[in-house]
């Protein structure tokens, strides 16, 4: 039997702008639903816009990174495919321009300075934000909003997003998932397994219960 003081984490690499990750993690709501015991989230953060970020934050989508438009297609009838199967409201129409390092750095800071129930609401509030509200999650005033309804204090979240101490170790944390062997998001990892992308709840189950 579990001990319930200490519930059972898994880890999960993600980025927001990701449409899988946003699927995953819903998936992984499934399969918490169906446990009798927690198990919480240990959330890493992963940046996809790597190489074409630009020192002012915009994308610079002609940095070629092997992915043409077809892939991009592709993309997106997974992505259809996998939201009827999780039954998940997304808006695809949604600008490849958006950076989500200002989200990934106020993430960090509210996962690091206030409890997992606080960051838990935060970071779904990014996901919905982005992916049924088409907001932009990059932009500092859109995640001061996101933090008050958390229950965050928003002008702490403006000032983190400006800290370049913490934009730097956010940075450090990416280095982090790809010297782990994190290639791709979502990841999910428990124990010494892992597996990747937008999985059904059944894989996740295998993951942590072996079964």
């Amino acid at each position: 039997m579990s001990d319930q003081s200490t519930p059972e984490r898994i880890t999960v690499y993600s980025d927001y702008v990701c449409p899988f990750c946003y699927l995953g993690r819903h998936s992984l709501g499934q399969y918490q639903d169906e446990r009798d015991d927690d198990l919480v989230i240990d959330w890493h953060p992963f940046d996809l816009r790597a190489g074409k970020r630009n020192p002012d934050g915009s994308i610079d989508h002609d940095v070629d990174d092997g992915k043409d438009e077809d892939y991009y297609e592709q993309a997106k009838e997974n992505v259809r495919r996998l939201q009827d199967e999780y039954d998940v409201e997304m808006d695809l129409e949604l600008s490849r321009d958006i950076d989500s390092l200002p989200a990934q750095i106020a993430s960090v800071r509210v996962r690091d300075e206030y409890d997992y129930d606080t960051w838990l609401e935060f970071d779904r509030a990014i996901f919905e934000a982005l992916w049924t509200e088409s907001r932009d999650i990059g932009d500092p005033d859109v995640l001061a909003d996101l933090a008050e309804d958390a229950g965050v204090d928003p002008e702490e979240v403006r000032a983190a997003i400006d800290d370049e101490d913490l934009r730097e170790r956010v940075r450090t944390l990416f280095d982090d998932a790809k010297r782990q062997g994190v290639s791709g998001v979502p990841t999910f990892a428990y124990d010494s397994h892992a597996a990747r992308g937008a999985v059904p709840p059944e894989q996740l189950r295998r993951l942590v219960e072996g079964t």
